[in-house]
């Protein structure tokens, strides 16, 4: 018997261009990606050469110009943006390289936030939010507020909150960038001991060939297309 497919994520054919006034500036150029349950690869490339793009596409966070993005064989150009909403806060899990926490939230709301968005329970909630802050290492730094926290704790608490809703797809866009480097390789060690742990899907962003190197698979991106798929 054959195998089930197990292709999670894939992109076909996917070009992206953005309107700059009068200038037309074309991020990615037919891009073809398949991405299987519980992968963890990396999207390496200079900056400018569209991996950012391609993560934010991946997620429903942005939309193609031609081409399209399969989330297991679902069409996300012909969601509407209702359900791209619905899809990214229940099926996918997003981390920054800035972060984007709410400054008026402490630790434990902002990991909440999305959970609550999904109609999650306060209280059921609040638990998974405490035992995730635990897990990343900010047990007692719930109740602050992300000016009262480091560049790391921060990180932690945005790493928290991608996992609330258990999603099937973890993307994390320069997720060390702000970082110094000894900061940084503990995030890192961090995210690939989630991804082992629940055998997520992790696919990461980044410039540097280090982090880039941690995962099983790097995608090279050069001028909008993949130059390179394989072993790092």
């Amino acid at each position: 018997m054959n195998k089930p497919d197990t292709t999670l994520i894939e992109a076909r054919r996917v070009t992206k261009t953005y309107q700059l006034g009068r200038r037309s500036l074309e991020v990615l150029r037919g891009v073809d990606l398949r991405v299987v349950r519980g992968e963890f690869l990396a999207l390496r490339g200079a900056s400018g050469a569209g991996k950012s793009t391609l993560l934010h596409l991946l997620g429903g966070l942005d939309v193609v110009n031609s081409g399209d993005v399969l989330l297991e064989g679902s069409s996300l150009a012909r969601m509407s943006q209702n359900e791209l909403s619905r899809l990214r806060n229940r099926r996918v899990g997003f981390i920054f390289q800035s972060y984007l926490l709410l400054p008026e939230l402490d630790a434990l709301e902002n990991v909440c936030l999305p959970a609550r968005m999904g109609r999650v329970s306060a209280r059921h909630c609040e638990q998974r939010a405490r035992a995730l802050l635990d897990r990343v290492g900010l047990k007692h730094r719930v109740d602050h507020k992300p000016y009262e926290l480091s560049g790391g704790e921060q990180q932690r608490v945005a790493i928290a909150r991608a996992l609330i809703n258990e999603p099937d797809v973890i993307l994390a866009d320069e997720p060390t960038g702000n970082l110094d480097s000894h900061t940084g390789q503990s995030i890192v060690d961090l995210l690939c001991e989630i991804q082992q742990e629940r055998q997520a899907t992790l696919i990461i962003a980044t410039h540097d060939a280090h982090l880039a190197a941690r995962a099983p698979r790097v995608i090279e991106l050069v001028d909008g297309q993949i130059s390179t798929d394989g072993q790092p």
